[in-house]
Formats: C-alpha cells, sequence, structure tokens
C-alpha cells in the first residue's frame, strides 16, 4: 500500500543518509591530514564522497545488479514473467520496472533503484520454480509496494554507502599501518647509524 507520508519519510532519509555519508568521509579526511600533515588527503575526501554519492544515487542499481550477476529479461525473453508483472505495475498506478534474473536456487526476490521511473525487480531462478502464479504474484505485489514508497532508494542507498564507508575505513586502517610500520623501520635504522658511529 503506498502512503504519502511514507514517500516523504524515504526521500527525506535518502538525503539525510547521503549528507551523513558526505560528513564522515570528510571527517575522516580531515583526521587523517591532521595524522600525516597533508591537506591534500581532505581535499580527496571531500572530492571522493561527492563522487561516491552521485554515483551511489544514480548508479546504485547497476552496482548490486552487476555483483549479483542478473540478467535482463523482456516480454521477448519471458513474455509470462513480464506480463505478470507489467499487470501488477498496471494495477498499483506504477510503471513497468525492468526485470532481472539471477541463476540461484535460492528462492528470492528483491526490488532495487532511486524511484519507480527507474526501478528494477530482481527474481533468483529457485523462487520462479519453486512458486506457482498466485504465490508469485504476492512476492511482485510487496517488491511494487517498496518501489512505489521509495522504500528501494533508502536500502540501496544504505547498502552501497556503507559498503564504501567500510572500504575506504579498511584502506586507510591500512595505509597507517603500514606508514607506521615505514616510520618504525626508519627510527631503527637511525638508531643503527648511530649505534655504527
Amino acid at each position: 500500500m503506498l502512503t504519502y507520508e511514507h514517500i516523504s519519510r524515504n526521500k527525506i532519509e535518502s538525503w539525510f543518509l547521503i549528507g551523513i555519508f558526505l560528513v564522515i568521509i570528510t571527517l575522516l579526511g580531515w583526521a587523517f591530514s591532521l595524522r600525516y600533515n597533508n591537506p591534500e588527503i581532505l581535499y580527496f575526501a571531500v572530492g571522493f564522497s561527492i563522487f561516491s554519492s552521485f554515483i551511489s544515487y544514480y548508479y546504485s542499481d547497476s552496482i548490486t545488479l552487476a555483483m549479483s550477476h542478473a540478467q535482463e529479461v523482456g516480454r521477448q525473453t519471458n513474455p509470462e514473467l513480464y506480463r505478470l508483472v507489467e499487470n501488477l505495475c498496471i494495477a498499483a498506478g506504477l510503471p513497468t520496472p525492468r526485470i532481472y534474473i539471477i541463476n540461484d536456487t535460492a528462492p528470492n526476490a528483491f526490488a532495487t533503484g532511486r524511484d519507480p521511473k527507474h526501478a528494477v525487480v530482481c527474481f533468483t531462478t529457485g523462487i520462479l520454480q519453486k512458486l506457482d502464479k498466485a504465490e508469485l504474484e504476492g512476492v511482485v505485489a510487496h517488491e511494487l509496494s517498496h518501489i512505489g514508497n521509495y522504500d528501494i532508494r533508502v536500502m540501496t542507498l544504505v547498502v552501497v554507502l556503507v559498503g564504501t564507508i567500510t572500504l575506504l575505513a579498511d584502506w586507510m586502517l591500512r595505509a597507517s599501518f603500514f606508514g607506521g610500520r615505514k616510520k618504525s623501520n626508519g627510527d631503527n635504522n637511525q638508531l643503527a647509524g648511530i649505534i655504527a658511529i
């Protein structure tokens, strides 16, 4: 069921998530720029956060589909599934999303994208094999409710932005670790030179 209150809240939460992401990455960049006394790290962090936010907002669905090796199907390649989704979209007053299938025996389905006009519904081969038409209609209706209420934007942004923060934090931690080792080795070399004299 689509509710304007739910849609409005999800739109606000989407921009809030992007704002929080920008702040976290900028703070990480600021902390490391102080740690290494290099302001260029902060400039890189700000640029990286803006670029990542842009990519996450406009291409998060493509990233998700690429990671899951999903294949798009259409009216010609899978007419039965396409008609099922299309009919439910007409009933819900939504544009027909792109339809993808993942070759996986586990029964699963999910929706992704930034809004109803750029939405995707993805099914595993397992769920298509195990459910009958009525059960599959229930699954599709559930995913369409996520699309109509803009839940997909929030969920997809969370996955991509949290993943980006995790990777960046890991890179910075490794850089700090190896930078610390390098500095420590340099100190040891200086000490060895003093002892040799």
